[in-house]
């Protein structure tokens, strides 16, 4: 098994840049399609505080029912964002990686490049035609 992982969506650019990215460091990491399954509640209190955030800085907003649960209200405690996370695990922002260097919210894609133990193995470019990483692995 890998030492990385990362919390999955691949119907997400930013999530398959960041899985290739991982893969062109010579690694297959075990991937979790958080959609199918979600982190449980304290797996996912643990890698928020292992990012040095808070639970509301790894809700998503767009394509979620955010708005429609009303989560931005600051008055929401913990347990109640988990709550809406249960039921729609879309709510968390992807991806998040964690390796033996540390645990990433990967948004742009670039930041996981800064938490993988080995070198990039060759040039890279994002789907979207932005060349991240040269073609002697160094991050441009």
């Amino acid at each position: 098994m890998s030492d990385i992982t990362i919390y999955h969506n691949p119907r997400c650019g930013t999530s398959r840049n960041v899985l290739a990215l991982i893969r062109n460091s010579g690694v297959e990491p075990q991937v979790i399609e958080y959609l199918q399954t979600p982190p449980s509640r304290a797996e996912l209190l643990a890698l928020v505080a292992a990012m040095g955030l808070r639970l509301r800085d790894v809700l998503r907003q767009k394509g979620t029912p955010y708005d429609a649960l009303g989560l931005g209200h600051p008055a929401l405690t913990d347990a109640q964002l988990l709550d809406a996370i249960e039921q729609h695990p879309i709510l968390i922002q992807r991806p998040i990686v964690r390796t033996p260097l540390g645990v990433r919210l990967c948004r742009p894609s670039e930041r996981v490049l800064d938490i993988l133990p080995n070198p990039q193995q060759g040039a890279f470019t994002k789907e979207d035609g932005e060349v991240v990483v040269d073609q002697d692995g160094q991050r441009v």
